[in-house]
């Protein structure tokens, strides 16, 4: 598909979020097409997120199965965003299974808001939900990666972390084309 025709979608400014929850794994199962829709919408609008173009429904599902497994297991804690009608607007999770000498920290990964519920404060919400929980599950040193020069290398240093550095060619582009990352961590 031609980059024209994944162009994002207007905004939503009636979009309300009904709430955040950190969702177990009956949950999980119950949003998975919620959660697929979500990875769907990010990855055609760009983001680099561990995916290449062309994006199949079945290879978000098999991604959500695995992060299901990780929370059934409690190496993960996984973060929604829902409007006021239930449908899943972003999702943040947070990675906790560590070695034995990092037991203190964890990574975050694939924040994701859906291209037409974005810059209305729902990443930021998120990221503020990611500090409660990694507090919660006694981890003070968070750390993540990022698109250097994306949204989310300017939300990130809004927030309060700290840019570690960067990486060139660190990963590729739904697209194929290559990027740097900028690697950030943060104290809670």
């Amino acid at each position: 598909m031609p980059a024209a025709d994944r162009s994002a979608e207007p905004l939503e400014p009636s979009i309300r979020l009904r709430r955040l929850r950190r969702l177990g794994p009956d949950e999980l199962m119950a949003c998975l097409e919620g959660l697929c829709d979500l990875l769907l919408d990010c990855v055609e609008g760009g983001a680099s997120i561990s995916f290449v173009w062309p994006m199949r429904r079945d290879k978000a599902l098999a991604f959500w199965h695995k992060a299901l497994d990780g929370v059934r297991r409690g190496e993960r804690a996984l973060l929604v965003a829902e409007d006021a009608s239930g449908r899943i607007v972003g999702t943040a999770q947070l990675l906790l299974a560590m070695p034995e000498n990092q037991v203190h920290r964890a990574d975050v990964a694939k924040v994701l808001v859906l291209r037409s519920a974005r810059r209305l404060g729902i990443a930021r919400r998120l990221m503020a939900m990611i500090d409660d929980t990694a507090r919660a599950e006694g981890k003070s040193v968070l750390v993540l990666d990022t698109v250097t020069g994306s949204d989310g290398d300017g939300l990130y240093a809004a927030l309060g972390w700290v840019r570690v550095g960067v990486v060139p060619r660190y990963a590729l582009m739904p697209d194929g084309a290559i990027c740097d990352a900028t690697i950030f961590y943060k104290h809670v």
